[in-house]
């Protein structure tokens, strides 16, 4: 007997995310007809004739936890043999070939519930990942295996921003974008701006951010600095990503007296104002606001 089947490593930030023991993992429980012991497994299952494997586990992770699931390019592919064992009732040689996507899910998404009546699996939730490594969540050998070649998935992103201020010395003021809630440091003020297209110039790339997040039109002078972030966290997509930033910084100035407003819907911005520079103790800032205003005063 020789089985394929498709799964997917699911992780996440559990609701105290300070760092990766925070971190939660997606994980089925196996119905008791088929162990007496509880048991836990990732999601997915076999494929059926003529099943693209990626359309399997989509599928299988549905049915066996209501949620939608994105899978990346990655793939890690174990085979077990087993020359005498017990499957459906009757003593077999058995082969099992199973594929392992990276996964993820939208961060709104419910809580997971089994979808399918009947199945292999008697219920689907989120569980510290700390303690499936740890061995104290019971599972199939092949959640430590597929974690053990696991690779959190890396990006790495250049972007340009723009300090824009106005105002007279001691007086001024700096245009600044609070970042949505369902992106990383999501409540900080930051620079307008944002990445780069693929092959976009850096200026006309930040002259168009600076456009869909504060309806203005910015012209820029020189650049002023090079910064850049690393970090571990969930995207706006829902997947867990190490991230390296790298921020291109210039001088811009505005000519309008308009009053700033988003206008790219549903981004990552969801707010804009000008905030007086002696004031900015008061708010959350991103280090990137930071690290612009102290090569500006140097």
């Amino acid at each position: 007997m020789q089985r394929v089947a498709a799964y997917a490593i699911i992780l996440r930030e559990g609701p105290e995310a300070t760092g990766p023991d925070h971190l939660q993992i997606l994980l089925s429980r196996l119905s008791d007809t088929l162990t007496q012991t509880p048991l836990w497994t990732l999601p997915g299952g076999g494929l059926e004739h003529g099943e693209d494997p990626r359309a399997a586990v989509v599928r299988e992770v549905y049915e066996e936890t209501g949620l939608d699931v994105t899978v990346g390019e990655t793939a890690w592919v174990f085979s077990s043999h087993r020359a005498n064992t017990w499957r459906r009732g009757r003593n077999v040689d058995a082969h099992a070939v199973r594929i392992v996507y990276d996964g993820w899910v939208p961060l709104d998404s419910p809580e997971p519930s089994t979808v399918e009546v009947g199945g292999s699996t008697a219920e689907a939730a989120w569980l510290p990942l700390a303690d499936v490594r740890a061995g104290r969540v019971p599972t199939l050998p092949l959640v430590l295996e597929a974690l053990d070649e696991h690779r959190v998935a890396r990006v790495q992103r250049v972007a340009s921003y723009a300090l824009v201020l106005r105002g007279p010395a001691g007086a001024q003021e700096v245009l600044l974008t609070r970042i949505a809630p369902h992106a990383v440091h999501g409540g900080r003020w930051h620079l307008p701006g944002g990445g780069l297209d693929f092959q976009e110039d850096p200026r006309a790339g930040l002259v168009r951010e600076v456009a869909e997040e504060t309806g203005l039109a910015v012209t820029l002078g020189q650049p002023l600095e090079v910064h850049d972030i690393a970090l571990t966290g969930v995207a706006p997509t829902g997947r867990l990503e190490e991230f390296h930033g790298i921020h291109l910084i210039f001088v811009g100035t505005v000519d309008s007296d308009e009053e700033p407003r988003v206008v790219e819907v549903d981004g990552t911005t969801d707010a804009v104002a000008w905030v007086p520079l002696a004031s900015l103790g008061e708010l959350p800032v991103t280090s990137t606001v930071t690290a612009a205003l102290a090569a500006y005063r140097r």
